[in-house]
């Protein structure tokens, strides 16, 4: 670990580790075998007329060979991969030494038949992915979610000073903001989940060539679409060239990017209350916040959050950007972009986990809160001047406008005053008498 070059191999390799079933070399390979085994599998129960004497009982002996892949078995098809310098064939070449030891040597000529490379890593590549954001992703989202709603539930009540444009604005409650971030994930999750994993099965330029000149009788393209949308659980793009176009994919890391935005602006906005003084946070026995200045308890969580979402977000939109586009019928540049989709995927993780454990250390400083709005009498302007123009007072937001804007400061005498010296009814005064900053929030969302 210390000679990672990664730090989601190295420094945070115990956050990702849940990961590496999924984006490993071993588990590329790993979803390669899988694709091969299903792939023969559905050829036997075709069935293909050379394949009608295949024994049964050996298809779960087959599908040991996927449950029980281990990791002498990846680093036997490297060996074979030095040999063939070619990741594919060298997982083809494993499987006929797995039929050989199963007395399935008549039939091991079928293992990958009619397929190129890519109908085995197009189908495995979203198949892992897939796989990974409902078992590894998902679940994280979800808790992350779910302690944002806490808060914003416990908070619901507590009123602030806005600021928009950074200045004093019409007040609001803290469990609202929070919530405006719980109903964006929401609907941003909403929309990854409605992007299908797409696949392409369909041999070397899509057409079914080698299968349709060997067995010509067959209908391939219903056994493309079963085998890539029921049997893998996957959607089948139907034309395709040598390789997925990965619009799909490209949908997918775009809804994944604009995820990681919204807790990028979260973030910010608690780093920044942080810096207020409008929450405090918990130290930990023996953490130490400055190597100069004893005294700092640094919003490190959520800046750790910001760099890793922002690191995550760049490689989401190369990989978004750049998988779509390939040469003709395909180039090459795919192959090795592919390869990385687990690094935003692993930064991902990471923040997900720092800003669970930064909102877990945060601590309601509500005395600063009242204090600044304590401070922002001003701000009750806005109620002011809206019941004024209600009752038909002559241009009553230029006669608050005088007495608020630019001022060094407008204290609650000074509204009292102003109130006092208006030419409207006594209710009416009784009833502007009754705003301050700390009611004036507008409706309860909560």
């Amino acid at each position: 670990m210390l000679k990672a070059i990664s730090p989601i191999d190295g420094r945070y390799a115990a956050k990702t580790a849940d990961l590496a079933d999924f984006f490993s070399e071993y588990a590329l390979i790993r979803y390669r075998v899988l694709v091969e085994v299903e792939y023969f599998k559905a050829l036997v129960d075709l069935p293909l007329p050379q394949l009608t004497d295949f024994p049964q009982g050996k298809k779960a002996e087959l599908t040991r060979i996927v449950n029980q892949f281990s990791e002498a078995d990846a680093h036997r098809i490297k060996d074979i991969e030095k040999i063939t310098n070619h990741d594919v064939k060298a997982v083809e070449y494993f499987l006929k030494e797995q039929f050989d030891a199963l007395g399935l040597a008549d039939y091991k000529e079928f293992i990958h038949f009619g397929l190129t490379s890519q109908d085995v890593n197009n189908t495995a590549t979203p198949l892992l992915l897939k796989e990974a954001i409902e078992q590894v992703y998902l679940p994280l989202f979800e808790a992350v979610k779910q302690q944002i709603k806490e808060l914003a539930e416990e908070w619901k009540a507590v009123p602030m000073l806005a600021r928009t444009h950074g200045q004093p604005a019409s007040p609001t409650l803290l469990g609202k903001e929070f919530y405006v971030f719980v109903e964006r994930l929401e609907e941003q999750i909403f929309q990854l989940l409605n992007v299908s994993y797409r696949a392409k099965f369909g041999g070397a330029t899509g057409n079914f060539n080698a299968h349709a000149i060997a067995y010509p009788d067959r209908d391939w393209v219903a056994f493309g679409d079963n085998f890539v949308n029921e049997i893998l659980g996957l959607k089948r793009s139907r034309f395709t060239t040598q390789i997925e176009h990965y619009d799909n994919l490209a949908a997918c890391f775009h809804a994944l990017s604009r995820i990681n935005t919204i807790l990028i602006d979260l973030s910010r906005d608690v780093w920044t209350y942080v810096s207020m003084d409008y929450f405090k946070q918990k130290t930990v026995k023996g953490e130490i916040g400055s190597s100069a200045m004893p005294h700092k308890v640094n919003p490190i969580d959520f800046e750790n959050a910001e760099g890793n979402l922002g690191i995550a977000n760049a490689i989401f939109g190369h990989l978004a950007e750049k998988l779509p586009v390939s040469r003709l019928q395909r180039d090459l540049t795919d192959s090795t972009v592919l390869r990385n989709i687990g690094v935003p995927v692993g930064h991902t993780v990471i923040a997900f986990k720092s800003i669970q454990k930064g909102l877990g250390k945060l601590l309601l400083n509500e005395a600063k809160l009242h204090a600044d709005l304590e401070a922002n009498w001003m701000v009750t302007a806005e109620a002011i001047q809206n019941i004024l123009r209600r009752e038909g007072f002559d241009k009553p937001y230029e006669a608050l406008k005088e007495l608020t804007r630019g001022k060094p400061s407008v204290t609650e005498v000074d509204i009292r005053e102003f109130i006092q010296n208006l030419e409207v009814s006594a209710e009416v005064k009784a009833e502007l008498g009754k705003i301050t900053p700390h009611n004036y929030t507008g409706v309860r969302l909560l």
